[in-house]
């Protein structure tokens, strides 16, 4: 009988784990060819499988990241899997403005189109800096990518119907922004829900002012996934973070579906400045749908990166 108990809590136990793994794949077979696309942080995790999946629908991928090492091993792998020789990559460093409008200068020189920008890159709550003096989440993950979609706006706009997809996070529901301290930079985790939420902000502001002129934009959430952020910690932390996440968490490939979804499927646009997750809209809490909010980030982000 003990056996049977045993077999059963098992069972149990296995049949939760695979509900709590379950995801949605994106089910529009849409070809890209013609397009091109945009991916910061394309080189590893849900960029790099996003990657893939576009360069197989057949559009002009651009990778932009830091390491050129780690983004030419990156290409090699998605040209292997795509099949598709027109891959490349551009360096940007997100945690220095210089390099964003360096890099922004260099693509509207070389690029004639931009159809989807897809802000993936991002970094977790870490307690440092960038070159420019701001916390690194926040300077990152929202105003890296802030600076570098409003640079790009022109040929966004030139190329319409366009999308801007920037990746967030459910956790941006645990803290709210203050506007006294956006540089906030104490506690790793609230740090990081901070930039997040600002990315969900930055997305309806961007759709309000881009409304009627061809840009939509679009918020995505692609799960817990099995990435390699866990490299910015200890040793014993990546190990005890790899069994965490190998037990719950889902594979980038299957993050990489939201991104995927709102990159092709035409019924997104019925939800411009939206919020997905795990191929459909999702829902906010209240305080992250305020448009007055969105706005005055908006204005404080443009003075920050000098953009006023």
């Amino acid at each position: 009988m003990y056996l049977l108990y045993t077999i059963l809590a098992a069972l149990f136990c296995f049949l939760i784990l695979k509900w709590m793994k379950r995801r949605r794949y994106c089910m529009d077979i849409k070809r890209l060819d013609g397009k091109t696309v945009l991916i910061t942080g394309g080189n590893s995790g849900v960029g790099k499988e996003t990657a893939v999946a576009l360069a197989l629908r057949g559009a002009r991928v651009i990778i932009a990241c830091r390491d050129e090492d780690k983004a030419r091993k990156a290409l090699r792998e998605i040209t292997a899997r795509s099949h598709n020789m027109n891959v490349l990559y551009m360096r940007v460093d997100l945690a220095n403005m210089r390099s964003i409008r360096e890099f922004s200068k260099t693509f509207l020189q070389k690029e004639k189109r931009l159809d989807i920008l897809i802000n993936n890159a991002g970094v977790p709550g870490i307690l440092d800096w960038t070159d420019d003096n701001f916390s690194m989440c926040f300077g990152v993950n929202h105003l890296g990518h802030f600076l570098l979609t409003n640079l790009l706006l022109p040929r966004l706009r030139e190329s319409s119907p366009s999308r801007v997809i920037t990746l967030t996070c459910s956790s941006y529901r645990y803290q709210k922004l203050d506007f006294q301290d956006l540089n906030y930079n104490l506690l790793p985790f609230f740090t990081y829900c901070r930039s997040k939420l600002a990315n969900i902000y930055f997305t309806q502001e961007l759709a309000r002012i881009m409304e009627g002129k061809g840009v939509t934009a679009y918020a995505v959430h692609p799960g817990y996934v099995q990435s390699s952020w866990t490299c910015h910690y200890s040793f014993l932390f990546q190990l005890l973070m790899k069994v965490i996440m190998f037990t719950f968490f889902v594979p980038c490939e299957a993050g990489a579906q939201t991104v995927v979804h709102c990159a092709v499927a035409d019924e997104v646009t019925a939800h411009n400045g939206g919020y997905f997750s795990d191929c459909r809209p999702g829902s906010l809490r209240i305080f992250a749908k305020d448009a007055g909010v969105s706005k005055k980030l908006w204005e404080a982000s443009e003075r920050l990166v000098k953009l006023v």
